[in-house]
């Protein structure tokens, strides 16, 4: 019997009588697998509850940030002694905020010092104006396919040829935003060597995912982080990692830890504020020090390491610090995703599956997926399609073909049996139609 989602519905009929299309933000939508979006009720541990009483098993885990799942009971236990012996805000500093920081910086070599800001938009916004002026230099890279957070001079796309300056893709974006962003592609050094031959003396900053997880999940070919480091080191121009998703979640130095390569700033979220509005941005000192009050760079924000985000991003890493964390979510991660290959292989359904970690995506595509170009390959329809027969089934992912799915130290082997066994009917369902 196909599920009710009928009270869903109808809350979302009447969100987008005042809020823009329904949603707060675009993708929550469902509008890229052709559905209305589950208004969620509550979580427990890998699972989710939606407005008609149906439950999921949760592979978005709020894009990312949950690690140990919902509702863990030492990050609950650590809200509540802060809001009843702490507050919420003050715009003032605390304790807190230096106990978080420190732990950031003794996690992630590359970073001297950090500061603490509300999102991952602004901690790459930030970050770019901090090398900006650290560098006195006016133009930045970025690779096709790699989102950093919504501002003006991020919302591009790319022209045509091996140089290229940005286009703006979003209306209320200037030509005047996007005219000093330079449109890479993602795992082609010869492309970035291109552009830096011709405009080296410019970039301030080459801004990269070291794992992409903005088109799916794209990882980087051998020798690309480590070509950017030299290349951005050759120019004097500042590598800055955006660990916003990778994060204390692909390792807990990081993706940087993972492949062995040192920018000079790093971005950070989800993660570190345990499920609650965070983000930050750190690297060596004597960068890290342009920033005001220190330096000229400004930057400000009223609710930056406020007490709540802090406590539940401390709480988060004291649980990953502990013994075999990492290997526990690497060994869930890859038995997943291997029952998925056997049961895209039984059904005969083509699929590439890609993971770093914990974070993994399934694109419905001819070939490897290793940029942009070949991410948009994949086939958006029969992802929906799958979507929807694993949303049957009890099976919560990203719904659009270009995001993440993650796994959490909640998912157990039941967990993740019924996910396999779920995917075995979906791929067989996608092959009959």
């Amino acid at each position: 019997m196909p599920r009710d989602y009928s009270r869903s519905a109808e809350l979302f009929e009447q969100a987008k009588k005042i809020i823009p299309g329904g949603v707060n933000s675009p993708v929550r939508a469902f509008q890229a697998v052709g559905a209305n979006p589950l208004f969620i009720t509550h979580g427990e541990g890998p699972l989710i509850y939606d407005a008609d009483g149906n439950e999921y098993i949760d592979y978005v885990c709020s894009w990312g940030p949950l690690l140990m799942g919902h509702r863990h009971p030492q990050v609950l236990a650590a809200l509540k002694r802060c809001l009843e012996e702490t507050g919420t805000s003050f715009g003032a500093p605390t304790e807190l905020e230096t106990e978080l920081a420190g732990m950031i910086v003794a996690a992630v070599p590359s970073v001297d010092m950090v500061r603490l800001v509300n999102s991952g938009t602004e901690a790459t916004m930030s970050a770019l104006r901090l090398a900006r002026g650290y560098t006195h230099r006016s133009k930045i890279v970025k690779f096709a396919g790699c989102y950093h957070g919504h501002a003006d001079f991020l919302l591009i796309k790319a022209g045509s040829g091996a140089l290229t300056l940005g286009v703006p893709t979003s209306p209320g974006v200037t030509a005047g935003s996007a005219a000093d962003t330079i449109i890479a592609n993602y795992n082609d050094l010869d492309s970035l060597r291109e552009i830096f031959r011709q405009e080296g003396e410019n970039i301030a900053a080459v801004i990269v995912e070291p794992v992409a997880g903005n088109m799916g999940v794209v990882l980087p070919a051998a020798g690309f982080l480590a070509g950017l480091r030299q290349l951005t080191e050759e120019y004097e121009s500042l590598l800055i990692f955006d660990e916003v998703m990778t994060g204390f979640r692909v390792a807990y130095g990081g993706a940087q830890e993972l492949y062995g390569v040192t920018p000079d700033l790093t971005c950070f979220g989800k993660i570190i504020g345990g499920g609650l509005p965070v983000g930050a941005y750190g690297g060596r000192q004597q960068i890290m020090e342009q920033v005001a009050p220190a330096g000229p760079v400004y930057q400000a924000g009223t609710l930056s390491g406020n007490p709540l985000a802090v406590t539940a991003g401390i709480a988060t890493l004291k649980l990953l610090q502990q013994p075999g964390v990492y290997q526990r979510l690497e060994e869930r991660s890859a038995k997943l995703a291997g029952w998925l290959w056997e049961a895209a292989g039984e059904a005969g359904v083509e699929v590439q599956l890609n993971r770093a970690g914990s974070m993994s995506c399934v694109f419905f595509a001819p070939q490897p997926v290793v940029d942009y170009s070949s991410a948009c390959s994949a086939d958006p329809a029969r992802y929906a399609a799958f979507f929807k027969a694993m949303l049957e089934q009890g099976i919560y992912l990203a719904p659009s073909q270009f995001e993440a799915a993650f796994v959490s130290l909640a998912h157990g082997e039941q967990e993740i049996e019924r996910t396999a066994e779920a995917a075995r009917f979906a791929f067989r369902f996608i092959k009959s139609i």
